[in-house]
This record gives C-alpha cells, sequence and structure tokens, in this order.
C-alpha cells in the first residue's frame, strides 16, 4: 500500500491503513518534514480559514487549541501529534519525490518510480498530494530580470529582512490578506498590485480564555458539541453557495459594511470593490486587511503589471515601481491535479493525457482505466463553505472499503466504469451551473476553458452519503485475486 503525501489526507489515509491491521505502508514525502501545505506555508500570519474544532480529525480531537482558528505552526505541530501517536512516522520516507507511476495489467501492480530513479511495486496507489501543493508564478514579461529579491509566499525567504525595504507584493488571495498586515508595519514603502478586488469578510477569532480551554480539557462533550455546532452553522452556508446563489445578497450587505468601516477614502475603497458576484471567487476572511491597505506606506496598484524590470515594476499606464522586493501572493496551480507526475495506466494512457480538457473523477476519489489508483482531494471535492478534512475522512472510508475488497481475495483490481464516471461527473457539472461559482468570473477554481474542476456543488453530509458504501456496480468485474496481501 502506498500513500503519496503527508498532509491531512496522507496521515489520515495511514492511519486508517495502522487501525485496519495492515502494517506493509510506504508513505512518499518530497520534503524532509510531514506536513503538507502547513509545512510548506510558513508566511507570516499563516492560518486556517476553518474553525479548528471543525479543521482536525474527528477522532483526534484537540482541547488545547489557542484560537478559534488556528495558526499554521499550531496545524502542524498537531499532525505531527498525530504521526507520533498513531506510529505511522516510521512509514514515512522522506526526501522522495514520486516522479511517476505506471500500472502493470499483468501483475495488477504500479510501479512507482521516484525522482532518484529507484522503482516501488504497490497493489494500491493513493495520491494525497492535495490540490495546492505547487505554487503558480505568473507568467510576467522579465520577470527573471529582476535583480532584488523575489519569492513566492509559499516559499517564505524568512532570511531576509524586509524592515525598511520597498516591497510589491502582487495579488491579493487567501495568503496576501493574511501576510500584508503582518509587514506593512515594518517595510518602508509596500504597493499592493491588484488584478481584482476580493470580498474580505472579519474574521470571527479570538485566543480562547484559560477557562474555557479547562473545560473543553475536563468535559470532552463540549468540545463535541463545539464541533457540531461550527459544522452544521458553516454547512448552512452551502445553500447559498450551491443551491440558491441569490441567498448571497446577504452577505454582499456584510462584505460592503465591513469594507465601509474598514477603508474611509472613496478612491481606495473603490480599488478595493469586486466587480464579481460575491462568492463566484474565494471569499476571503479578515478583521485587519483593510487597516493594512490604508495604512499612509501602503498603495493598492490596480493598473496591471506590463513589465519587470531589474529594479522594479512597470504597469500599463508607463509608471515605474521601483522596488527592492517583490513578494508573489499569486497562489497554486490548483486545476493541475497530480502534476508534475506522470501516471499512466491501461494500455499505456496517460492521466494527463485523458485531463486534457480538465481533471475529473468518479466522486473525485477514482478515474476510469487506472486502476487500483485513489485521488484524496481530488476533481470536484474542494469546499466554500467548510472543512475539507470532513470530506478527506468521507474519503478515506470509500478507500478503506476498496482495500477490504483487494486485500480479502475478492477482486484483482478495481476500475471505476467509463459510463459510471461520465455520469457521475455529468452531475456535478450540471450542479455547478446552478451554483455561485458559475456567474462568469475567473478563479483557481476553473481551467482555462471556464469547467470548474476543483469544487463539490453541494452540502459535505451529501457527499458522505455518496460514499458511505462502494458500489460493486460502479466497477468493472474482475476474476478473483491469486493474492491476498495488500502492499
Amino acid at each position: 500500500m502506498t500513500i503519496i503525501g503527508s498532509g491531512f489526507g496522507g496521515l489520515g489515509m495511514a492511519i486508517a491503513l495502522r487501525k485496519a491491521g495492515i502494517e506493509d505502508i510506504t508513505v512518499f514525502e518530497k520534503a524532509d518534514d510531514l506536513g503538507g501545505c502547513w509545512r510548506e506555508n510558513t508566511y507570516p500570519g499563516a492560518a486556517c480559514d476553518v474553525p479548528s474544532h471543525l479543521y482536525s480529525y474527528s477522532f483526534e480531537p484537540k482541547s488545547d487549541w489557542s484560537r478559534r482558528f488556528a495558526p499554521q505552526r499550531e496545524i502542524l505541530d498537531y499532525l505531527r501529534h498525530c504521526a507520533t501517536k498513531y506510529d505511522v512516522l516510521r512509514h514515512i520516507r522522506f526526501r522522495s519525490e514520486v516522479a511517476g507511476a505506471r500500472f502493470d495489467a499483468e501483475d495488477n501492480r504500479w510501479d512507482v518510480r521516484l525522482a532518484d530513479g529507484t522503482v516501488h511495486r504497490t497493489d494500491v496507489l493513493v495520491s494525497a498530494c492535495g490540490q495546492l501543493s505547487r505554487p503558480a508564478w505568473p507568467r510576467i514579461p522579465g520577470i527573471e530580470s529582476f535583480e532584488g529579491e523575489i519569492f513566492h509566499s509559499a516559499n517564505w525567504n524568512h532570511e531576509y529582512d524586509l524592515d525598511d525595504k520597498d516591497v510589491a507584493v502582487i495579488g491579493t488571495g487567501a495568503s496576501a490578506i493574511q501576510f500584508v498586515p503582518q509587514i506593512a508595519p515594518r517595510v518602508h514603502q509596500l504597493r499592493l498590485f491588484q488584478r481584482g478586488a476580493a470580498h474580505v469578510l472579519p474574521k470571527a477569532d479570538y485566543p480562547y480564555p484559560a477557562a474555557v480551554l479547562a473545560a473543553f480539557a475536563r468535559v470532552p462533550a463540549l468540545q463535541r458539541l463545539s464541533r457540531w455546532f461550527t459544522y452544521w452553522t458553516f454547512e448552512a452556508r452551502a445553500i447559498a453557495f450551491t443551491r440558491v446563489p441569490r441567498l448571497m445578497a446577504a452577505v454582499d450587505l456584510r462584505f460592503r459594511r465591513h469594507l465601509r468601516r474598514g477603508v474611509g477614502d472613496a478612491d481606495v475603497r473603490a480599488r478595493l470593490t469586486p466587480t464579481d458576484p460575491i462568492g463566484c471567487k474565494r471569499i476571503l476572511l479578515s478583521s485587519d486587511f483593510y487597516d493594512a491597505v490604508t495604512r499612509l506606506n501602503v498603495e493598492v496598484v490596480t493598473d496591471a503589471i506590463a513589465t519587470i524590470m531589474p529594479d522594479g515594476l512597470v504597469t500599463g499606464d508607463g509608471t515605474r515601481h521601483r522596488v527592492d522586493a517583490i513578494i508573489l501572493g499569486t497562489g497554486f496551480a490548483a486545476t493541475d491535479f497530480l502534476a508534475p507526475m506522470d501516471i499512466t495506466g491501461l494500455d499505456g494512457r496517460g492521466l494527463h493525457e485523458q485531463w486534457a480538457e480538465g481533471a475529473e473523477a468518479h466522486l473525485g476519489i477514482t478515474v476510469s482505466g487506472f486502476p487500483n489508483l485513489f485521488l484524496l482531494y481530488g476533481p470536484n471535492t474542494n469546499l466554500g463553505h467548510s472543512s475539507i478534512v470532513f470530506m478527506l475522512e468521507s474519503q478515506i472510508r470509500y478507500v478503506m472499503q476498496a482495500v477490504g475488497r483487494l486485500s480479502g481475495g475478492e477482486v484483482r483490481r478495481l476500475d471505476v466504469r467509463a459510463e459510471t464516471q461520465r455520469e457521475s461527473n455529468a452531475v456535478v457539472q450540471r450542479r455547478i451551473s446552478a451554483t455561485v461559482w458559475d456567474r462568469g468570473c475567473t478563479s483557481w477554481y476553473t481551467t482555462d476553458s471556464g469547467r470548474n474542476t476543483n469544487n463539490w456543488p453541494g452540502f459535505t453530509f451529501a457527499y458522505r452519503l455518496a460514499t458511505r458504501r462502494l458500489r460493486d456496480a460502479d466497477f468493472e468485474p474482475q476474476p478473483p485475486a491469486r493474492r491476498s496481501a495488500v502492499r
């Protein structure tokens, strides 16, 4: 049994296997530590935008989260704790990047090729790479000519001293919303280059008082109550996102009130007012972003960047902005699932070739023509309203059923029927057309052709119900397996 990645998905999968008594597990991790995006994103102010009681494993509650929305370091420490407690560290091979995998149809195994050229054979392959694992660099002419410091927010250079520097930040997404308020007081001048304004709502974050933490520790039911109250509060938001988009009008009023209170200057406020319908792009949470961008040393630049020069940036109006450093808050290549790995299935079929028009998978987990390959946080399983950890646990339960079939000798391989995949994705795309995400905006949810390959168009409990049982009829029939061990 082989897992690629050691974030929430990979660790959760490994823990589930260990609980089932399966010991032959290998987790390949390209870095030298576990944690996925919570290992990579160490920029100032990095934190979750889902409350901690919900953004954690259901089987491993943590009573001493310091805040309602946990910071990056605390989430990473939680993942390390889980890996240690459930004894999965010994299964992780660090500094082992997977370059590709090829399915051997005769032996019903995957040959997993590492970047160093070695090959690992496995019966079952699970990709837990996530959707936000590859930083996206903008295609701006001259970017390679810049002679100052330049880095992506997901690869923050903590050795570089930003104090009293002239800094350009490109992008106003979820990461920039968090790090801009942290660095604005330190730099001499900050120019925030914005392609499109984001909808920003206040973040109801606060540190937990000591008495509350003591109560959570002494009465575990209180934390369970907090988790389920948070879950259903957030789940109700799916109605506006996926069923009745006109209800987003109430959320838009909250946004406009927050913007009006935070930004007094009418010109700046106009620059920070989105033109897209609210919810079409990711809604961001911050209670200090507007305070930061209204500082005297911060300028919001809405003119498009024409080129980058050795000493700065030039916008379309001809203005030259000289800076010492450029920080890229330009997000991730979210629609390039499993890239840059080369995955080859039956009949020499390449996964990325099959996904040329956009990634798709049955329930976001299985892909026709790629037997015994399972995806965690795969196509159309992202959310706009709740916790991805809830979705991952649904997927892990589904994959465990598949593992049970394969290890129990019932089948040699599991390959989802092409028509099953086609029909389930037709339903997903039809439902997406009725959501707030299908309102004509361009976001990281969509491919260049405009197809939404990332979001689940419904309730998370509906997804859990859809994945509660692996249906044998959804898969191609196979003769009984000759081997019973899953490796």
